[in-house]
Parts: structure tokens; C-alpha cells; sequence
């Protein structure tokens, strides 16, 4: 069974792998990816990963691009 992702989510700190993948409108992949790589830190909790909304939101902002 799959949790189904929806706005209501979105509302608390600490989101999945997968919940920071619809936030960002990326894979799951992309966002392990940017786990692996040390461009988003996360939050580990045994196996389990979780990113900070706030981290989510400085990704956003530190890669938007003015283009001319």
C-alpha cells in the first residue's frame, strides 16, 4: 500500500524522501542523489531519511537564475 501525497503533508517540518520529491517536483532518485551527494542534508531517523522544509526552501532559493 502507498501513501498517497497530498497538500495536508506538506504542512509539517520534516518530510520523506518521497514527499520531498513532489515538494521539489523531482524523482526519488534525483533527491537521494542530492542526499548522497551532500547538497541537502537530512535528518536520519534509523534507515529512514527525512529533509527539513527549510532546507527544501534554501535549495529553492540558492538555484533560481534570472535569465535575460
Amino acid at each position: 500500500m502507498t501513501k498517497q501525497v497530498t497538500n495536508r503533508t506538506i504542512n509539517k517540518r520534516l518530510l520523506t524522501v518521497k514527499e520531498s520529491a513532489y515538494y521539489l517536483g523531482r524523482s526519488i532518485w534525483s533527491i537521494r542523489t542530492l542526499i548522497w551527494k551532500g547538497v541537502l542534508p537530512c535528518v536520519q531517523d534509523g534507515r529512514k531519511q527525512y529533509l527539513d522544509i527549510f532546507d527544501l526552501d534554501n535549495y529553492i532559493n540558492s538555484h533560481k537564475k534570472v535569465l535575460h
